[in-house]
């Protein structure tokens, strides 16, 4: 299940697919901050406070948005540099929702990975919130897949 997200082949990384797509607005949002690790250091990415409803949640409340932006977990800079060691979508079915108003992860990025997948993909008039702006969509694909492969 890829909802409004990267489907990574062997050996790429999730920063050269953003790359390929440069219609996304979420690199240029993102404020990096040094942490330190057990062996060294590494850098978190948040999501500007000032950007995060419009980059990552413009179909969400205001008021659910700015909670959003106080809370979000980073993401490490590393994690989108490391490469993908296995692709699950080569053996086994996949479905993927593309988020038409995502500007975290443009839609033609999302229809070229869905199509390399061979996903069953749905296409809805999103942010990359979809799971907090339309929950019933979500939990309707999800269910499709899993009435798909029950046994």
């Amino acid at each position: 299940m890829y909802v409004a997200s990267f489907q990574l082949e062997a050996g790429e990384s999730t920063g050269e697919l953003a790359a390929k797509f440069p219609r996304a607005r979420l690199g240029a949002a993102l404020d990096p901050v040094p942490v330190a690790t057990d062996g060294g250091s590494a850098t978190d990415l948040y999501i500007r406070q000032d950007e995060f409803h419009g980059v990552f949640a413009a179909d969400v409340p205001r008021d659910v948005a700015e909670l959003m932006a106080v809370t979000q977990r980073p993401i490490t800079s590393e994690a989108l540099e490391d490469k993908a060691t296995r692709a699950a979508w080569k053996s086994i079915p996949s479905w993927t929702m593309v988020t038409l108003q995502d500007l975290a992860i443009p839609a033609d990025s999302m229809r070229f990975m869905a199509e390399r997948a061979q996903s069953h993909t749905v296409e809805i008039d999103a942010s990359h919130a979809v799971t907090v702006s339309q929950p019933h969509a979500v939990a309707e694909l999800i269910g499709q897949a899993v009435r798909a492969n029950a046994s």
